[in-house]
């Protein structure tokens, strides 16, 4: 089974993406090893944004095996984030 991937879509004139970056960084130095975890500056990678159909930073996409099981725009705090992790390693 692979590892669940989580997606942080952020663009760097967002303040609110700023807030959630940190949360972000201690996470995957917290799951690293169980969470890939992938920041992607929507600005950057418009073709990977869109393919994820990003309208709002940040977005955070958390996939397992190939298909998106969570969706959560807007800044979400790290309990949330490790809680819904726990549940698909």
């Amino acid at each position: 089974m692979a590892k669940p991937i989580l997606y942080d879509f952020f663009a760097t004139w967002c303040g609110p993406c700023r807030m959630q970056s940190p949360i972000i960084d201690s996470l995957a130095e917290k799951v690293g090893g169980k969470v890939d975890v992938k920041k992607v500056d929507v600005d950057q990678f418009p073709d990977l944004a869109n393919k994820y159909q990003i309208s709002v930073v940040p977005t955070l996409v958390i996939e397992k095996d190939g298909k998106i099981v969570h969706r959560l725009e807007g800044v979400t705090n790290a309990d949330r984030l490790e809680t819904l992790l726990a549940s698909l390693c």
